[in-house]
């Protein structure tokens, strides 16, 4: 036979290149138009959620999510700095399905919002990929909350105990002493790993709250730190990274320990992403995605077929509101909540735990009658003397004229220093529920 093509092979390799132009075509775009934080380019033809690499002028490259489309364009949020984008720069697609490294070696170490370490440790060996964004778990899967956790906090402990795999909300203004409290928890607990979120914190506070709030326990422990100068989409990616990291130790059939500071960061993160690709505003200015995406990242804790993560989310009530958007949205969808007082962190009464309007919903499910009844007489006998407080002060109140108004100025020293904690010290759960039992006089 001849070694010259025939028509046949001709046809064939022209329709090669023109399959190879068309893949090019529908994988790649150019910038048309940066406006704020928004990238807006023709193509790719990429999903909601892919990860993207746009080319800039210095040949390094910036990383971009998909977030939206408009009359037929992509709309691109940048993962890093927009410096040296230009029109016409390619965006090539990268991945359709954002997908993020997750292993053992994850323990002990600090990362960013992108998995990146800060720590100056080197690499971080990985045992595979987790979706950033999860799997919704069939909620008939999902084991009963039937056991306490041990917070090493007294107060949380024996008056509102957590239970495994409970999610729980701490609503504080700001200097109150969240991180504080996150740090006991952290070091004190009994969950097997320890995943901190620190999302739109100041960049200062990161150093701090690993040496001085979490100290030792750094080494069970892995903390992803967002700070408040990285775009939005990073701290975005910080808070669901430290998610998909705890549903990994889970599936290893760990009880994990996630923290997350803070959600009311998380949405306001969330909310500038929607606000750019222009949702419309709608209380107090967040937008419709920011109370779609809440239950989406706290949903994503709780029991598992084999371990458990327990949530702790702190809650930055602005104004010291506990009835502003995201506060109410979150106490709606989680399992309990503890309050942080600005009066009592103001008398130097830390933790700063106002037991009245904290509450936990699993505590029924998790202690005993006798405790669940010490526990209900504390809050009665707080009640009380807080309703009779004014006349107490004003020197209005005769002792005697009221048998409960006296059991309680009797009780409030007692209870007081009960509820106080110092930071280097650690209340195990049998130690709180004997020192509650003590209190109650049984």
């Amino acid at each position: 036979m001849s070694g010259r093509p025939t028509d046949t092979d001709l046809d064939f390799s022209r329709a090669r290149r023109r399959l190879r132009d068309l893949d090019s075509v529908l994988v790649s775009g150019r910038v048309t138009d940066v406006i704020g934080l928004v990238v807006e380019a023709t193509g790719p033809g990429a999903p909601l959620g892919s990860l993207c690499r746009i080319s800039t002028r210095d040949k390094g490259g910036i990383f971009a999510e998909v977030v939206g489309f408009r009359t037929g364009h992509v709309l691109l949020m940048p993962l890093g700095d927009l410096a040296g984008v230009a029109p016409g720069s390619q965006v090539l697609l990268v991945r359709e399905r954002p997908l993020v490294a997750v292993g053992d070696a994850f323990r002990g170490r600090i990362v960013d919002g992108l998995g990146q370490p800060l720590d100056g440790r080197g690499p971080i060996e990985r045992d595979g990929n987790y979706s950033l964004y999860g799997e919704r778990m069939n909620p008939l899967d999902r084991r009963p909350i039937r056991e306490p956790l041990d917070l090493g906090i007294r107060a949380i402990n024996a008056l509102f105990t957590c239970g495994r795999g409970q999610r729980l909300g701490i609503f504080a203004g700001s200097g109150v002493g969240k991180s504080a409290l996150l740090g006991m928890m952290a070091r004190y607990t009994r969950a097997d790993v320890n995943v901190i979120a620190l999302v739109g914190e100041r960049g200062r506070e990161v150093r701090e709250f690993v040496e001085r709030d979490l100290g030792a326990g750094l080494e069970r422990s892995v903390v992803v730190a967002a700070t408040s100068d990285q775009p939005p989409l990073v701290r975005l990616h910080g808070a669901f990274l430290a998610v998909a990291l705890a549903e990994y130790f889970r599936d290893q059939g760990r009880d994990v320990l996630l923290m997350m500071d803070s959600l009311t960061r998380v949405a306001m993160a969330q909310r500038e992403v929607g606000l750019s690709v222009g949702e419309p505003p709608s209380t107090r200015g967040y937008t419709p995605s920011v109370f779609a995406l809440l239950p989406r990242l706290l949903e994503r804790a709780g029991q598992g077929p084999d371990g458990s993560i327990t949530g702790l989310y702190t809650v930055l009530v602005e104004g010291d509101d506990l009835n502003e958007p995201v506060a109410d949205a979150a106490r709606s969808l989680l399992d309990g909540h503890v309050v942080l007082s600005r009066r009592l962190a103001s008398e130097g009464h830390y933790p700063a735990i106002d037991v009245l309007p904290s509450l936990s919903r699993t505590m029924i499910d998790v202690v005993g009658s006798d405790q669940q009844a010490q526990a209900a007489r504390v809050r009665a006998c707080l009640a009380t003397h807080r309703d009779a407080e004014d006349l107490i002060q004003i020197g209005a109140y005769a002792r005697g004229s009221s048998a409960a108004i006296d059991e309680a100025i009797a009780w409030l020293p007692l209870i007081t220093a009960f509820l106080r904690q110092p930071l280097d010290q650690r209340a195990s759960f049998e130690e709180s529920v004997a020192a509650l039992a003590g209190l109650a006089g049984e």
